[in-house]
């Protein structure tokens, strides 16, 4: 880590208590996200049970999970042997392959990914390796950060931040777009094959969305007066066998925005197991293959550095959403 000292102390274990000092570009961050950088591979359980039981200290005194770090402060981070509390077997070397392949885009700053469909963004119930563990695991000297989301199932432009100063900056270009007040600070432009013939032009759906829960904790998002504004924007590219071929432009971020948004105006995606029709995803795995959603993040634009430094990343389409597209002709 850079500017950061690492003082190890010896031990009885196996690896030895190191006292780290949080580095400048550190500064901020919360302690539980530190240590999994620091911790390379362990799950987060495993880090909140180290923090509550009083192993981990910063400036020698307990702290919280989700206390915000110091630049100069030292934290203690006890030994871990990860083998012996159930790390997980790293990812297999043709998945790290295939991701090293997916990257679009990288600079001192940012590394992007075209984020194939069927990895999630990051690990968790059930996920053993997401884009970012992978990523972290080809990369063990850099501290990558998640700057936002993709669902699995969607493809397309993944951001992960290697300081934390351009972390912090899109974090906040993010917020602006998520609060719904204006054009935001991203520009996202997605691709997707929605079904029926949508209307010529922009039709723009001003719908507020709410995220409730089914049972078995699954996540389910629903037009209601009561969720947060959402707005999108579609425009018919090209008409493709009784189906439109849709650029959307988001306004807001919400979770399964543009899937739910294209429910509701009757004209659902392609693909979608979610919200989509069944019988209509039949016809198109069995007539053009289409075995996925077909939704993808083909762009985004922003500035960095206070509006200095500008950024258009671009991700093409994925080949199998390109053969799909050519067998509706």
């Amino acid at each position: 880590m850079t500017d950061s000292e690492d003082r190890r102390i010896p031990s009885a274990g196996k690896s030895s208590v190191r006292l780290i000092k949080v580095p400048e570009d550190r500064a901020g961050q919360r302690l539980d996200n530190f240590l999994l950088g620091q911790l390379k591979g362990a799950p987060r359980s495993l880090v909140y049970k180290l923090v509550r039981s009083g192993q981990v200290r910063v400036n020698g005194g307990r702290a919280k999970a989700e206390r915000k770090l110091e630049a100069g402060e030292e934290v203690r981070v006890p030994p871990v042997n990860l083998a012996e509390v159930g790390d997980k077997a790293p990812p297999p070397a043709g998945f790290l392959q295939r991701m090293e392949q997916a990257i679009v885009f990288e600079d001192a700053r940012l590394l992007v990914i075209n984020k194939p469909s069927g990895v999630a963004s990051h690990g968790g119930s059930g996920i053993s390796h997401g884009a970012i563990e992978t990523m972290r695991a080809q990369r063990p000297n850099q501290n990558l950060e998640l700057v936002h989301r993709l669902d699995r199932d969607t493809s397309g432009l993944l951001v992960m931040a290697k300081k934390r100063s351009a972390l912090t900056e899109l974090q906040a270009l993010l917020r602006e777009d998520h609060d719904g007040s204006g054009p935001g600070g991203i520009r996202k432009r997605y691709l997707t094959l929605l079904v029926g013939r949508m209307p010529d032009g922009v039709m723009s759906v001003d719908a507020p969305l709410h995220v409730g829960l089914r049972q078995g904790g699954e996540r389910h998002v629903q037009v209601n007066a009561a969720g947060k504004p959402s707005l999108s924007h579609f425009k018919v590219l090209e008409r493709r066998g009784g189906h439109s071929y849709c650029e959307v432009r988001i306004e807001t971020g919400r979770t399964h925005q543009i899937r739910v948004h294209a429910q509701h105006i009757g004209h659902p995606v392609a693909g979608d197991d979610k919200y989509g029709d069944p019988a209509v995803n039949k016809r198109f795995r069995e007539q053009i293959g289409l075995k996925r959603l077909f939704l993808h993040a083909a762009s985004l634009e922003f500035a960095l550095d206070g509006g200095k430094t500008p950024y258009v990343l671009n991700a093409p389409l994925a080949p199998e959403l390109v053969e799909a597209l050519d067998r509706l002709r």
